[in-house]
Formats: structure tokens, sequence, C-alpha cells
């Protein structure tokens, strides 16, 4: 840790920040395509909110994104190559998104929910293979004798991943009432095109893996091989490394922390337009004013962490994500006002910031260099599959409650486990993150 804020900042000066921001931005953007926006369309479209929480569900491929991602530690594509292993997999999966919404803009949700949800579930296939790409390349730009640059490089990610999550969402809601929502999903690719260029413009210092590419042989190539290699390998490095007692503790803190959170962003969108806020307004507020939030908070999440550990960090996101899901419930309860939802945006960035800077540090201090894009993308996916696969039924959860004020008291209490369990092994985890 560094003894002055003067030697914190100073992290940031790093070129390597930079280019960490652009790719963050690149995983960003997707997750607007298949969320709010999404969202907004399918309920200015007369979808259930039901049917949009089910629709959802697409981001499930987050969740299993770890059978391919050995894929991305050995192979470059060969019409990329010549922009190194990380960034050609980044290349390819944009290509393929960018035909997926010349498609999906052709299609009207209304009539054609269906296909509409196969093109967003491409969509999503194409965004978890590009976020293990994006996760290795952090990673993959420090040596082990940087683990102090964790926390701001961890920022930078949060701060362009925001970016491209919330840019995006600007331009669609503010725009959504008077282009609608088919002109705004055209505008969209024009975004992706400009995030393709920057991508093949950045630096890149991960190591030269020129000589594992496409180097496995047809022997070796084998559904066993593929097992051991794409499962057993990772996780055999990360119990050896820990132990089984904590390496098991650690994988069930990491599918509990964001649950709450994940319910409530499934259905956020579909809240603030069932409680009387307009596109123009969640435009301004959630997207515009949010995003203001979020980078100022992240900076100081990222600063916080680098003087105070990762441990503390997450414990206070963690009691601030428990806080504002109450505050959620009371704009249930007094309805659309402004002045409330603007309070509200201000805790729940805060606790984006705090919560996503501290884990994402704390993921990539645990992941072992060996496997850096199979191992992170491991831990990600078990922290993906415990909110994705619950929060797909958050729609029916609110019908089934009856009110929204009930559901987010709900969402509030789904935190205190995980917070619970790193209490319990705080000294430990702090002791491993060290040793890291």
């Amino acid at each position: 840790m560094h003894n002055t804020w003067k030697d914190s900042f100073k992290l940031y000066l790093d070129k390597r920040m930079a280019w960490i921001f652009l790719m963050g931005v690149c995983s960003g953007f997707p997750a607007a395509l298949i969320g709010s926006n999404l969202s907004g369309w399918l309920k200015d479209s007369g979808i259930s909110r039901g049917d949009i929480g089910l629709l959802g569900s697409v981001s499930l491929v987050y969740a299993i994104n770890f059978l391919w991602a050995p894929l991305l530690d050995k192979f470059r594509i060969p019409v990329f190559n010549r922009f190194g292993t990380r960034r050609s997999w980044v290349l390819l999966s944009q290509t393929f998104m960018l035909f997926i919404l010349l498609a999906m803009v052709t299609v009207n949700p209304a009539n054609e929910l269906f296909i509409f949800g196969v093109l967003a579930f491409s969509i999503a296939c194409c965004s978890a293979t590009q976020d293990v790409a994006v996760d290795a390349f952090r990673i993959d730009q420090f040596g082990n004798n940087e683990a102090e640059k964790f926390p701001a490089a961890a920022a930078m990610s949060v701060i362009g991943w925001w970016t491209g999550y919330s840019g995006p969402g600007y331009l669609a809601f503010s725009n959504a009432d008077a282009l609608g929502w088919n002109m705004v999903y055209q505008l969209m690719i024009v975004v992706l095109i400009v995030l393709m260029l920057a991508v093949m413009a950045i630096g890149d210092n991960s190591p030269d893996r020129s000589k594992n590419t496409a180097t496995v042989t047809p022997a070796n190539n084998t559904p066993s091989h593929w097992f051991y290699e794409t499962l057993v390998q990772p996780f055999a490095e990360f119990f050896t490394r820990n132990g089984v007692r904590i390496a098991l503790t650690l994988l069930l803190f990491i599918f509990l922390f964001k649950i709450g959170e994940a319910f409530l962003g499934r259905m956020s969108v579909v809240f603030y337009r069932e409680v009387g806020f307009s596109n123009d307004q969640i435009a301004t507020y959630s997207k515009a004013f949010g995003w203001f939030l979020t980078v100022i908070f992240t900076l100081l999440g990222s600063l916080f962490n680098t003087r105070f550990g990762v441990i503390k960090g997450l414990l206070i996101g963690g009691v601030a994500m428990a806080s504002s899901n109450l505050l959620f419930a009371l704009i249930a309860k007094v309805g659309p006002s402004e002045s409330l939802f603007a309070i509200t945006l201000v805790v729940d960035n805060f606790t984006a910031a705090f919560s996503s800077v501290a884990l994402v540090a704390f993921l990539s201090a645990i992941t072992g260099r060996t496997f850096s894009a199979s191992q992170y993308a491991l831990f990600a996916s078990i922290g993906n599959f415990g909110r994705i696969s619950l929060a797909g039924v958050s729609g029916h959860t609110v019908d089934w409650l009856g009110s929204w004020e009930l559901f987010f008291i709900m969402t509030s209490i789904m935190v205190l486990p995980s917070l619970l369990l790193l209490v319990s092994i705080r000294k430990k985890l702090a002791a491993i993150i060290q040793n890291g």
C-alpha cells in the first residue's frame, strides 16, 4: 500500500490505465445493448415485466464463458493477428456483434419476440467472449511485482465499463421518444464501429503469446484434454495455492456478493417507467448523472482500496448496497420524486463504485498468472451464475410479492449473507490478498 495520497494518484499516470479504460468501455457497451436499453425497448413495446425479466436471462451465457476461455489463452484470430492475442478476440467479438445489430434493427419485438430474444442471446455470447479477453488484457498489463496497481486498474476498468454502459444508455433514452428504439439501435451500430477503431489504436503490454498460439495438436484436442484444461487445471491451481477450505469460502463469497444488486438491476428500468419516470428523466438522472457519480466514486473507491485494502472496500460497498435498495423501496412508496431519485442514485452509484472496484481488484489479486484468462473467467462466472440465474425471475418475483416496496426490501436482505461471510473470514482474506 502507498504511504501518501499523492503516491496513490501517481498510479493513474501509467499509460496502461488509459488502455484499460478503453477496453472497459468496450466491455460495458454490449451490457447496455442487452440490459437497460433492451428493457426500455421491450417496456415501450408493451412486453410484460415477467417476460422482460426472463429475456434478461440471455445473460446467463456470462456464467459459462469459462468453458471457452482457454481458447483465448492459446489462439489469436488470423485476420486480427497483428493486434495480439487479447485484442484479436475483442475485435472478433465486436465484428459478430456488428452483424447481429444489423439484423436486430429489422425486428419488431412486439411481433417477433422469440427472434428478438435469439439476437439478444447472440450479443450476450459475443459480449461474454469479449469480457474474457478484456479481463485477461487488464491482468496481463501488470507483473506480479505491481500488485499495488490492481485497485487503480480496477477503477479504470469500472469507469470504462460504466462509460460504455451509461453513455449509450443516455444516447438511447434521450432519443427514444423522438426517434424510436429502432433508430436508437442504428445509432448503437455507429458507436460500435468507433469502439472497434479504438481497440485497433490502443497499446498493449501483454506478454508475447505467439509461441502458444495454434499449438494444440490433434492428439491433445480431445474432450478429456479439453475438460482437464478448461476446469481441472485452473481450479486445481487455485485450490492448491489456497487450500480447500479457504478456496471454497472464497468461491461462496463470490457467488453471493452481488445477488441482491442483480435483482434490482434487472428490473430498474421497468420500475422507473412503472413508477412514473419518463425516458428523458431516466436519461438525465440514471445515465448522465449516474455516470458522473460513478466516475467520482470509483476514483475515490480506488484510492480507498489502495490505501486501506479491498476487504474494507467490499464491506463498505456491501452495506451501501443494502441501503440503496431500501431507498428504491421509498421511491416506490412516494412516487416519481426527482429529488429522491437523485439522492437514491448518489447512494446507488456509491455502492456500484466501491463494491465493483473492490471486487475486481479482489478477483485480480487471487487470479494466478498462469491461467489469467481461464481462472478469472471461472471466478467471474461463479458470480455471474448466482446473480444472473436468480435475477431471471425478478419480474415474476415482483408479481408474486405484489409490490415494489417488498421487492426492494427483499433485495436488501439478500445482501446480508455475503457480508456476514466476509466479516467472518476477513483476516484470512486479507492475508491471501497480501500474499498474492
